[in-house]
């Protein structure tokens, strides 16, 4: 096993094992994962967070202020859990509001957004000089430098079915309730060959379905943003239908998705990419929303109306069949009245979503809406969190039953408590289904036959399995 060096020159104890706290955003799961598979490489295992561990990782969020919270509370518990641990905490949090870590844990190593790449250097400091043979950059190049779908508590899981790629960093839409373009920095891209190079990566470690993902996706270029690429080279730049273009092409991945993208950013040539990928391009789409009023819209700096998203919407459902729709909205924002409320939710109602991630306003330091006027109460924002995740619930359970009597392709992942394997259908649906023997589903991808809603939990769908695709020998979830 590699071992570290203290900072005296002391020898210190050999890395054998290594816990990942993950909060926030699919970015910061890509982050993790491609750390967990680095630190796999050199020999170290990964525990789960409430285990003891020798090296622990924090990704911080601060999407909201309950998410700074989580991410201080993070870093306690690490210690708490692993007391002679090496702590390295990084992320958005650490970005906006260092001097609370440091107060968090004294001992802990900090690690900003905008020279993650540090974090490579930390690592090699803790687990020795097997980061050193010169593979480093290319094993981890997604850790220098999203979009918002929500908050992630408590201890990251890597995922064994999909694998979240990042192509993208940094955003400067400057949104006026958002601090992360304080926290990740401006717009720049992975260039296609580092991506193609970690879909092959991912795909080699058996994952069946890969996950593309950026704070501000749409406006991948190609690596074209990147320092010294700037100017004329961003007039040919790559588009993100050319990356997945390329990826379809040049890589055998069996299933593929976009995290999320803004509204406006799908556009007719993306969605004519992922209409003739089909069925490796999977019919889902998450397009954040935030408000369906026009004038909450104009004030979050948000850039379209609502009558853009529905025709957004329309287009989408229209070029691919079958398409699940998924958004996200903040209820109480600053001037949201009871008038502005009601249009926002009844336009919500009127798209027919299949999925909706729900958040309360929270005031962020440094963002232009805390110095509006119309601050709106927190019982408001309860009751309409309250009303609006009603409306999710009833749109998922609605979504999942219209697929009985219909076939579904579905990516199994885990085992349930009565021994039915579960998984995500192409449209993310979730599905259940009982094993013909008691060997593992985990990464097998099934046709399965949709009898019913699942009585245990109204937007899952029970149904038996037709086939079954079996992952390659030697691969995860390989028999």
């Amino acid at each position: 096993m590699v071992s570290a060096a203290t900072d005296t020159g002391r020898a210190a104890a050999p890395v054998r094992t290594a816990a990942i706290a993950n909060l926030g955003c699919k970015v910061n799961q890509a982050e993790m994962e491609a750390a967990a598979r680095l630190l796999r490489e050199r020999g170290i295992s990964i525990v789960d967070g409430h285990e003891r561990a020798d090296l622990v990782l924090v990704n911080t969020c601060t999407v909201t202020s309950e998410a700074d919270a989580k991410s201080r509370h993070a870093v306690r518990r690490a210690r708490r859990a692993s007391p002679e641990a090496e702590i390295v905490v990084t992320g958005c949090s650490v970005q906006v509001g260092r001097e609370a870590f440091a107060e968090a844990d004294p001992a802990a190593r900090l690690v900003d957004n905008r020279s993650k790449d540090a974090l490579l250097r930390e690592l090699a400091e803790i687990v020795g000089p097997a980061f050193e043979d010169g593979r480093v950059d290319r094993a981890l190049p997604t850790l220098s430098g999203v979009e918002i779908e929500g908050i992630a508590d408590g201890r990251a899981s890597v995922e064994r079915t999909r694998a979240f790629v990042k192509v993208q960093d940094g955003c400067s839409f400057f949104c006026t309730y958002c601090i992360i373009p304080a926290a990740r920095g401006a717009e720049r891209s992975l260039s296609p060959e580092i991506v193609l190079s970690d879909v092959r990566r991912a795909l080699r470690a058996g994952h069946r379905e890969i996950v593309l993902t950026g704070i501000n996706i749409g406006t991948y270029d190609g690596g074209s943003s990147e320092r010294g690429f700037r100017g004329a080279h961003r007039r040919s730049a790559l588009t993100l239908a050319g990356l997945v273009r390329r990826i379809l092409a040049e890589t055998d991945v069996e299933r593929i998705r976009v995290s999320s993208i803004e509204p406006q950013h799908l556009d007719d040539e993306l969605l004519t990419v992922w209409s003739d990928g089909a069925p490796r391009t999977l019919p889902h789409l998450h397009l954040p929303l935030q408000s369906g009023d026009d004038g909450v819209l104009h004030r979050m700096g948000r850039r379209y109306l609502s009558a853009d998203y529905a025709a957004i919407v329309a287009r989408a459902r229209l070029a691919i069949p079958g398409v699940a729709i998924h958004a996200d909205a903040i209820v109480g924002f600053p001037t949201e009245d009871e008038t502005a409320w009601d249009r926002s939710i009844g336009f919500i109602r009127s798209l027919g979503l299949a999925g909706l991630h729900v958040f309360r306003y929270s005031p962020r330091p440094g963002t232009a809406a805390v110095r509006m006027r119309g601050q709106v109460d927190e019982p408001t924002k309860k009751r309409r969190a309250a009303e609006l995740l009603a409306l999710a619930a009833e749109n998922r359970a609605r979504w999942a039953a219209n697929h009985v009597g219909s076939a579904a392709d579905v990516l199994f992942e885990t085992r349930l408590d009565d021994g039915r394997w579960v998984g995500h259908a192409a449209d993310h649906t979730l599905v259940s289904s009982a094993a013909a023997s008691a060997a593992s589903l985990e990464n097998h991808i099934g046709r399965v036959e949709i009898d019913g809603v699942d009585p245990a939990v109204r937007d899952r769908v029970v149904g038996r399995i037709q086939s079954l695709s079996a992952p390659a020998p030697g691969v995860l979830g390989a028999t």
